[in-house]
């Protein structure tokens, strides 16, 4: 599954099979942070506990956030190959 690399300071990274669930996982994170982040805000605005309360809500957003982009990310290639000229 890990595959070292022979450059120097590169360290390790994923075969390219792997390309799809990584995309998910960085996508996902990123979307759930951010959505969180202005939930939680416009929900109970921005004082104290404002970085506690995302959190909170990141720890149940982020897992199925992984799972609904895996679930639709065929979906979505199909709708874009659909869309976009080849």
């Amino acid at each position: 599954m890990l595959k070292t690399s022979s450059t120097a300071g590169t360290g390790w990274k994923l075969q390219r099979r792997f390309a799809p669930v990584a995309f998910a996982f960085y996508m996902s994170g990123i979307m759930a942070l951010l959505m969180c982040s202005v939930i939680v805000g416009a929900n109970s605005g921005l004082g104290p506990g404002y970085a506690g309360r995302v959190l909170q809500a990141y720890l149940l957003a982020m897992p199925t956030a992984f799972f609904c982009v895996m679930l639709v990310r065929p979906v979505v290639a199909r709708l874009v190959a659909v869309t976009v000229q080849a």
